[in-house]
């Protein structure tokens, strides 16, 4: 049966770099084996999150999420709640493309983007849920994790990452803590802090060296609680991100892995970051579904231990299917000797 695939592109993403490109992109998915169409999300609310829903149900095979990763989160809500879901496949064009670094997948060119899915290398990779939305790269609360929504979107494609520092520079002054009450699967964190991240990459806001130990599919986020709002601390501490990840083990920072963080305000409202965007107010409780997207990737290039956990899974699945193999190839025979030997051992 033909395979088909439907590509749902933002047409102003990252100067809109995919409309010139999509004849293209649409002939290297044909040549791949799949009967390709596109369509241009809308400025109405959810357009790309409606069509990838309706493309799942429809039985296309594969779904392309072109834009930024805005356009990723949209698709995967679209497709995340249902039984069936088609593979997807992504083709960078924001700004900041942190879902894309993290895979590999070239963030320049949206036409080696689609040589990336038409090798067809695939992996199974963790998605968060927050309340009934769902997340493919961090979620968090606090007055820093405002930042990507109080940054206009033209802004963003005009001036990238520098939109993003000049921002985080006049709200760096006058950043305060909150008290929060974060539940996680070891402990229990009360107390103040300035902001709270659950990541699912090592790629947040661009830094590569957040999470330096994260893993694609091992079906746990990395909780991230920066306790101080002192401007010099915090600077210090990024400082230490760039210099190797060395924060993980700062007494300003707790850094855990967990499956599921409930985070409740306690004295003001605490606001709700989800892939950048506002995602709704604390008490929110978020969850890891494990392996729940399989997804294009450059799996060459992502490190062993970012998809450690996958093999794993792999290897002890064949170890369980040659046991069951092992015991339907015992012979009733052999079973009846063994309990006949049993039974005179008794007497």
């Amino acid at each position: 049966m033909q395979k088909r695939c439907r590509i749902i592109y933002n047409p102003t993403s990252g100067r809109e770099a995919i409309k010139s490109d999509l004849v293209e992109i649409l002939n290297i998915l044909e040549r791949a084996g799949y009967e390709t169409s596109a369509f241009a999300t809308t400025p109405e609310e959810n357009s790309a999150r409606n069509e990838a829903e309706r493309a799942a149900r429809a039985g296309f095979n594969l779904i392309v999420a072109a834009g930024g990763d805005g356009t990723i989160n949209e698709v995967v809500n679209g497709i995340a709640g249902l039984k069936h879901r088609p593979k997807l496949g992504i083709i960078p064009a924001g700004t900041t493309n942190d879902y894309a670094r993290a895979l590999k997948i070239p963030r320049e060119s949206p036409v080696e983007a689609a040589k990336v899915i038409a090798r067809g290398e695939t992996i199974k990779i963790d998605i968060g849920m927050a309340g009934e939305k769902y997340f493919v790269n961090i979620a968090g609360g606090g007055l820093l994790t405002e930042l990507t929504y109080v940054v206009p979107s033209e802004v963003k494609s005009l001036f990238g990452y520098l939109a993003y520092f000049v921002k985080g520079a006049e709200m760096l002054p006058r950043m305060k803590p909150i008290d929060m009450h974060l539940e996680y699967d070891d402990g229990v964190y009360d107390g103040k802090a300035s902001m709270f991240f659950l990541a699912l990459t090592n790629s947040v806001g661009g830094f590569e060296q957040l999470v330096p130990d994260a893993s694609l599919d091992d079906g746990k986020f990395t909780l991230i609680v920066v306790k101080t709002s002192n401007l010099m601390e915090i600077l210090q501490l990024f400082t230490k991100i760039l210099n190797g990840g060395k924060h993980i083990d700062d007494p300003r920072i707790l850094y855990v892995k967990t499956s599921k963080v409930v985070a409740k305000p306690v004295n003001e409202k605490m606001m709700i970051n989800i892939d950048g965007e506002y995602g709704g107010d604390a008490p929110m409780t978020f969850k890891n579904l494990k392996q729940h997207i399989e997804i294009f990737a450059n799996v060459k290039d992502i490190p062993d231990d970012a998809i450690r956990q996958q093999e794993e899974d792999e290897q002890a699945e064949d170890a369980r299917e040659h046991l069951i193999q092992g015991v339907e190839n015992l012979s009733h025979e052999e079973l009846e000797m063994n309990d006949a030997d049993h039974q005179s051992e008794d007497k």
